[in-house]
């Protein structure tokens, strides 16, 4: 029985030593099946998690961002960062002054939302839009020469991001801002442009993609519009025409590039549509996902339509915010991606509704969980 049993032994260690060693993602010759591939875990899953900073540099949130790991920097181009006061916030120089301001923060600017913007001209096709189309065709090279290639713009001209109340009671008295069509009809009288079309508003903005998307693609900028906040019909007598996943469906076709694309404002798309009808967020990610549109995400939430919604905390809306994180990483969307809109909370302060320190605490907590999760979750063998 020894000598069996030594004998057995014997020949089951020179199987083993002539065996290839199993490699992950490899078959194993003696079992016949597929070793699971282990994935590394990518911090954030690539996914560069950013803040806005449209009031420049504010020490206490820039530190906390450090303490977060949230290196990126969203916001505009101001001469006074870099010491130029008085220069043009479109000038090289300038540009490459507030990059070295963010650099000094231990931060990274990347994207330009803000200052300089399309203007009026260019929106409304006014005398005069070519100019501004030339200053933002500038803009973007010198954007380019210092490595910074995304801009959130929008097509909202003469009124833009409109709320009827910042200081609305949320969740255990949070404050957060809110809108309702019918108080902002009664507030809000026609602008001086008088009652514009639709139409028109597509035909201006057709003018600037054929003038601009060329030149953005010679310098390797990513145009990012952003959807009409509130996306109703229109305000003061202003069209409002990027209010619809189908709008950007249009978008893409006007001018089909690379660099023509969308910022996803999740709570923009959110509040699209009457009750009861709203966008389907998975869906339109996974749309523009496959399009490679998605330049750079607002990740927020609402609860309500576009004729009446407020804001909410990110746990806290209608949208189910893991699946469309899910989406994101199924997309292989791996670019700029921020909290918006954030409640704000007890021992904040409401002087920036939207923008509260401890709000974005909360929510850079709440996405990075998610993100962690959707791809942990995919890792099988993780």
């Amino acid at each position: 029985m020894k000598n069996r049993r030594r004998e057995f032994l014997k020949k089951t260690a020179a199987l083993t030593a002539s065996m290839p060693l199993i490699q992950s993602g490899r078959a194993n010759p003696v079992l016949g099946m597929e070793v699971p591939k282990r994935r590394a875990w990518i911090k954030d899953a690539g996914i560069q998690l950013c803040l806005a900073y449209f009031w420049g540099i504010e020490p206490r949130k820039t530190a906390l961002a450090r303490q977060m790991a949230v290196y990126g920097a969203v916001g505009g181009i101001n001469p006074a960062m870099a010491g130029l006061q008085g220069k043009s916030s479109i000038d090289r120089e300038v540009i490459k002054g507030v990059k070295a301001a963010w650099q000094k923060e231990g931060l990274q600017l990347k994207v330009i939302e803000g200052p300089p913007s399309l203007g009026t001209k260019t929106k409304l096709g006014l005398e005069g839009r070519d100019e501004e189309i030339g200053q933002f065709i500038t803009l973007m090279k010198n954007l380019s020469a210092e490595g910074i290639d995304t801009i959130c713009y929008n097509w909202m001209p003469v009124v833009n991001w409109a709320r009827t109340t910042l200081d609305k009671p949320g969740r255990g008295g949070a404050l957060v801002s809110s809108f309702d069509l019918d108080d902002a009809r009664s507030q809000t009288p026609i602008t001086e442009y008088g009652e514009l079309s639709h139409d028109g508003m597509w035909k201006n903005l057709e003018y600037f993609l054929k003038a601009a998307v060329p030149e953005a693609e010679k310098y390797g900028i990513k145009l990012a519009l952003h959807p009409d906040d509130p996306p109703v019909d229109r305000l003061r007598g202003i069209p409002r025409i990027m209010t619809s996943v189908e709008a950007f469906k249009k978008l893409l076709d006007l001018y089909p590039s690379p660099s023509n694309g969308l910022t996803f404002c999740q709570g923009s798309f959110a509040s699209m549509g009457e009750e009861g009808k709203g966008e389907d967020i998975p869906a339109a990610i996974e749309y523009f996902g496959k399009r490679n549109a998605i330049h750079f995400v607002h990740f927020r939430d609402v609860r309500g339509y576009k004729n009446k919604f407020e804001e909410t905390f990110h746990d806290d809306g209608k949208t189910n915010m893991f699946k469309a994180m899910q989406t994101y990483l199924r997309m292989g969307f791996k670019g700029p991606m921020r909290p918006d809109h954030v409640p704000t909370m007890a021992g904040d302060s409401n002087e920036h509704p939207g923008y509260s320190t401890i709000g974005t605490l909360f929510a850079i907590g709440y996405i990075r969980g998610l993100i962690e999760g959707a791809a942990k979750g995919d890792m099988k063998s993780y």
